[in-house]
């Protein structure tokens, strides 16, 4: 099917209709049909459980337990250095370069506003302007859960709401500002390098964002921009903790101030592996 007609057929979809539908079937827990989901899931994507703790997919309690499956504590071994930040997922590198006066590369032609992004909070986006951000997509069979490169405390969340659209590499090509137009939830972080946002985005049939501090996070989708500040909660990571997690794939967006340098094997097209390192900072 000819790109174009694709993109064309996603613009009209009814995204969070089909995403609520994918929600539904993947929380059930019933064996025949679970089962039956996996089965039929693990065919079109094949998933190896090698360094998951649970081996046998038909004892995972629904689809989206699959999904999200936790791995062995030695699977994902985390790059050394007190200045080094760690790929927070598994995935393949969209972009990674600089900020260039808040406007973000998306691919050849397209680019979105920092501002934008953020939900259209100043305060967030200032300390960014002229950073570094690196966009990470998640495949349908990669590990699903998502870590904190470096250890932080939260300060800020902003859900923002938005379309589905696929984030899938043909789509991102096609779609103007389709970082800027998903569904997101948008958390700020203080640490070591300096302020640090990591930027969930959704996508269709990706049915859920949750944080480990908020549960889940989305569906239910909402209307408007929801800015939370944690001046009277500590919430404290450790470098490579659990942050959130996706059901199925989505994309990750990290934003750092200009004194992080990405290793060199963080370029376009590049398979990552949380843990690994992603750059360091001055």
């Amino acid at each position: 099917m000819n790109v174009k007609i694709k993109t064309l057929i996603f613009y009209i979809l009814p995204h969070h209709f089909i995403s609520w539908i994918s929600y539904f079937l993947a929380h059930i827990t019933w064996p025949p049909i679970k089962n039956r989901f996996i089965d039929l899931y693990s065919h079109l994507h094949p998933i190896s459980l090698d360094d998951a703790i649970i081996k046998d997919p038909h004892e995972f309690e629904s689809l989206n337990a699959f999904f999200t499956r936790e791995l062995e504590p030695s699977a994902r071994p985390q790059a050394r250095g007190k200045n080094t930040l760690v790929c927070p997922v598994d995935g393949r590198v969209s972009q990674a370069q600089a900020i260039e006066n808040g406007r973000i590369f998306q691919a050849k032609g397209q680019d979105y506003s920092l501002l934008e992004l953020v939900g259209g909070i100043k305060e967030l986006a200032e300390p960014f302007e002229n950073g570094m951000f690196s966009t990470i997509y998640l495949s349908p069979t990669d590990y699903h859960r998502i870590h904190i490169p470096l250890a932080g405390e939260l300060t800020d969340t902003v859900y923002v709401p938005g379309r589905l659209f696929s984030v899938a590499p043909w789509t991102v090509e096609n779609v103007p500002r389709l970082f800027a137009r998903n569904e997101r939830v948008v958390c700020k972080f203080n640490t070591a390098a300096g302020p640090m946002i990591m930027i969930l985005v959704g996508a269709i049939n990706v049915s859920g964002i949750d944080t480990v501090w908020g549960g889940c996070e989305t569906p239910p989708s909402g209307w408007k921009v929801k800015h939370r500040k944690y001046d009277d909660v500590k919430i404290s990571l450790k470098k490579g903790a659990e942050m959130g997690r996706f059901n199925l794939g989505s994309t990750i967006i990290l934003l750092t101030q200009d004194n992080v340098t990405f290793d060199e094997s963080i370029v376009p097209g590049k398979a990552t592996m949380m843990g690994q390192a992603l750059g360091t900072f001055k």
